[in-house]
């Protein structure tokens, strides 16, 4: 039986206030996180303009504004349904359902994926489906709920056990392994083994874990490009190579590191204010080697037009929605929410040092948006619905479904 709290439960006692949805929308403005709807909205619009201005130079993205506009709404209305729904209810009762959910996802990529720019078979085309949507953002969110699901399990026994571990590590092998091994998206397939370290972290798992298996990993790493990759064919595979012209940049200028220096050029060329906004010589020139200016590399349009201090503005704005999702985890109503949320509030930090570490050349190009800035659907739907997710947790809304499915549902027909 789904727990109900005292709010929702007097409501309901008298005339069932809390069921009618005039008032359950007015609920959600009064007691609802509106300041972090707001900032991700704020966030979005600003992603907005700057999609228009990357995308001028083509007419054949014209419509990607529009497309990202109806995006945004759609995330709107998943993010307020979201918050409406008691999320840890679902996950203690069904976190089965989530990980097939999540696997199955990635499962698509093998009948329906298709190749994108880069190569990698990160995207899905369903028949019947006008738009197409990448597994892996998806995917995520499952991945999240599932790993703090576990790590709540496995609080009483102790997070730190060698057993446990091995629970963790499976779990993360399944989803990264698959998604690697079918999609070859190795930049999505990093995020997921950064948000193990980040919940394990958050969850308790002992220090003493993550320096031996992490100095463990470090040193292999060292050995394995000092001594073993040297001598082999890896040498110079462009995966390898990503991560060489990071490390000296005029190693391979004009193919590998071409489209990272067409990054730096066009944020260094945008000085302290930038050149104004529609003025940027990299963004708008269609004889401009600036890839993917309206996703990937959207930091080094805004770098360009709006200069450093639009480029501070941004991350200011996104370290805020960041940090107000880590103080929705230190007030929730649980161990399991509270890593759940945390594990939101990793995947943006994540996703954001990644991508602007990219535009900046201290990171090698392994294809991440940017979050509510870059274009794309599955990108800001899979966002809006873990901004929903996390602010569950401290709103009181979410136990009005519960009551609903309690007392006339499974009450009516004697199932509970």
């Amino acid at each position: 039986m789904c727990y109900t709290n005292n709010y929702i439960f007097h409501s309901a006692q008298k005339g069932g206030a809390a069921l009618h949805p005039s008032r359950s929308l007015r609920d959600f403005f009064k007691k609802g996180d509106v300041l972090l709807l707001g900032l991700c909205l704020l966030a979005s619009t600003v992603g907005l303009v700057l999609i228009y201005s990357a995308t001028r130079y083509d007419p054949d993205l014209h419509e990607y504004v529009q497309k990202q506009a109806m995006f945004i709404c759609l995330g709107v209305v998943a993010y307020i349904i979201i918050t409406f729904v008691d999320v840890e209810f679902l996950v203690e009762k069904w976190w089965k359902v989530f990980l097939a959910l999540g696997l199955l996802v990635i499962l698509l990529i093998k009948p329906f994926g298709e190749a994108g720019d880069t190569g990698n078979r990160s995207w899905v085309y369903l028949p019947g489906l006008p738009f197409g949507f990448q597994p892996g953002e998806i995917a995520k969110l499952a991945y999240i709920v599932v790993l703090a699901w576990l790590l709540n399990h496995e609080r009483p026994l102790g997070v730190s056990r060698f057993r446990s571990l091995v629970k963790y590590v499976l779990l993360t092998m399944v989803f990264a392994g698959l998604l690697a091994y079918l999609s070859g998206d190795y930049g999505m397939v990093l995020v997921y083994l950064m948000l193990f370290v980040i919940m394990a972290w958050v969850g308790g798992v002992q220090k003493r874990w993550f320096i031996l298996v992490g100095g463990g990993l470090v040193l292999l790493v060292v050995f394995l490009w000092i001594f073993v990759l040297p001598n082999t064919e890896w040498w110079t595979d462009y995966r390898i190579m990503r991560f060489r012209v990071v490390l000296d940049h005029t190693l391979d200028p004009t193919n590998v590191g071409y489209h990272q220096n067409r990054s730096l050029l066009a944020i260094g060329a945008g000085g302290l204010t930038g050149m104004g906004f529609l003025k940027g010589t990299q963004t708008h020139s269609a004889e401009s080697k600036l890839p993917a200016r309206h996703t990937d590399f959207i930091f080094a349009v805004c770098g360009e037009e709006f200069g450093l201090i639009g480029c501070i503005l941004v991350l200011l704005l996104l370290l805020a929605i960041i940090l107000r999702c880590v103080w929705v985890s230190r007030r929730a109503k649980s161990h399991m929410s509270a890593y759940i949320a945390m594990g939101i509030a990793g995947m943006l930090m994540v996703q954001t040092l990644l991508n602007v570490g990219m535009c900046l050349y201290v990171t090698p190009v392994i294809g991440l948006t940017l979050p509510f800035i870059s274009y794309g659907g599955s990108s800001i739907i899979a966002t809006a619905v873990g901004m929903g997710i996390a602010v569950t947790f401290v709103m009181g809304l979410a136990s009005a479904v519960c009551y609903v499915v309690d007392e006339f549902v499974l009450g009516r027909f004697g199932l509970d």
